[in-house]
This record gives C-alpha cells, sequence and structure tokens, in this order.
C-alpha cells in the first residue's frame, strides 16, 4: 500500500465514522423489543440462547418457554440453565414433533399450557428476557390463537424484551415484531449423511 493509498483510506474511514456516529445519536429510543427467529436455516434458537447468555451476563432475570419440544429431550442449553438458579427459569412443556405424537388434541393441550406459563413471565416486572421457543409452530398450527399471543405481548412490560423462535412465522407476528430475522438455509450437513450431534444440534 502507498502512502497515498493509506491517506486515501484513512480520510474515507473518518468519514464513515463521522456519518456512523450521527447516525447512532440519532436514536434515543429504548424500549422492550419482540424479536423473531424464523425461516429454514440453522441456529433460531441457537441465536436465542446467544442473547440470553448476554443478558445473563448483566446479571439480568430471565425465562425460556419451550413449546413442542419434549422435557425428556436433553440439551446442552438446559444444562447450562442450572447454573444460574437465581437468574434463570426453564421450562421444556412440549410432547415432541408433530409427527411423532400424532395428537392433535394433545399437542393443543400441551401448548395451552406452555402458553399460560409463558403468560407468567410476559406479566413479571422483574424478568429482562423471555425467550419463546417454537412458539411459531404452535401458531402455524393454531395451537394458539394469535390474537392470544399478541395481547400477551401487548400487555408485557414495557422495557421487557421477547425473542420468539421457529419456522414459518405468521404476517401478524411479523408485522409487530420489532426485528425479524429470516435464517435461509443454504447448505446443511444432515443432506451429506451427518447426524445430530452433541455440542452442535442438542
Amino acid at each position: 500500500m502507498t502512502e497515498n493509498d493509506a491517506e486515501h483510506h484513512k480520510k474515507k474511514m473518518q468519514k464513515r465514522k463521522e456519518l456512523q456516529t450521527e447516525l447512532v445519536a440519532s436514536k434515543t429510543e429504548t424500549k422492550g423489543l419482540v424479536m423473531v427467529h424464523t425461516g429454514t436455516g440453522k441456529g433460531k434458537s441457537t441465536a436465542a440462547f446467544g442473547l440470553l447468555f448476554r443478558n445473563l451476563g448483566y446479571g439480568r432475570k430471565c425465562a425460556v418457554i419451550q413449546f413442542i419440544k419434549a422435557p425428556e429431550w436433553q440439551t446442552g442449553e438446559r444444562k447450562m440453565a442450572e447454573h444460574f438458579p437465581d437468574l434463570l427459569q426453564w421450562h421444556t412443556l412440549g410432547d415432541g414433533f408433530t409427527w411423532d405424537t400424532q395428537n392433535k388434541e394433545k399437542d393443543i393441550a400441551s401448548c395451552a399450557k406452555a402458553w399460560e406459563v409463558a403468560l407468567r413471565f410476559l406479566q413479571d416486572e422483574e424478568v429482562s428476557l423471555v425467550i419463546l421457543d417454537e412458539l411459531n409452530i404452535a401458531l402455524r398450527y393454531d395451537y394458539i390463537a394469535m390474537e392470544t399471543v399478541l395481547e400477551g405481548l401487548r400487555q408485557r412490560p414495557s422495557m421487557q424484551h421477547v425473542v420468539i423462535t421457529g419456522r414459518n412465522a405468521k404476517k401478524e407476528l411479523i408485522e409487530v415484531a420489532d426485528l425479524v430475522t429470516d435464517m435461509n438455509l443454504v447448505k446443511h450437513h444432515f443432506e451429506a449423511g451427518v447426524k445430530a450431534q452433541k455440542g452442535v444440534e442438542f
């Protein structure tokens, strides 16, 4: 790199910094956010748990409510929860994949129970972050009414953050969300014959 190149780069970055500083300074509002992680790609729940770690790092109380997923599934995330008994409550309240249960009535009942637990945390001002893992699946199959969920989100404390995960997020939820991330599948090792592995999938 020549001296002229270096100087040109420096001026370019200085200008970019000025614009970025001005942009950041123009954002003054703080509020609890509704964040939706959806799409066909891997990592929706994983990203939510990354946010969970961030909040736990600041000593904030958090709650995870898992829809569809069954309590007998042992995952690294659930084991992690045991290390934060004063800050984190974790509830896995599903019966497993819908193609495994093959019992719509039972699935609806499980989701209703999970929503009752979720609502308790959505009404608690001391809880900074609520993760509603795989709620999108319950909404997709109409196991829970969309308006029931939207009302719960509207009535929550003003500074409480909520993350909702799962494929096929419905339009109504996307419209009210503050942040929506669509994780698209580009390549997955499962297609090459690699099975689910501890520390990666669970």
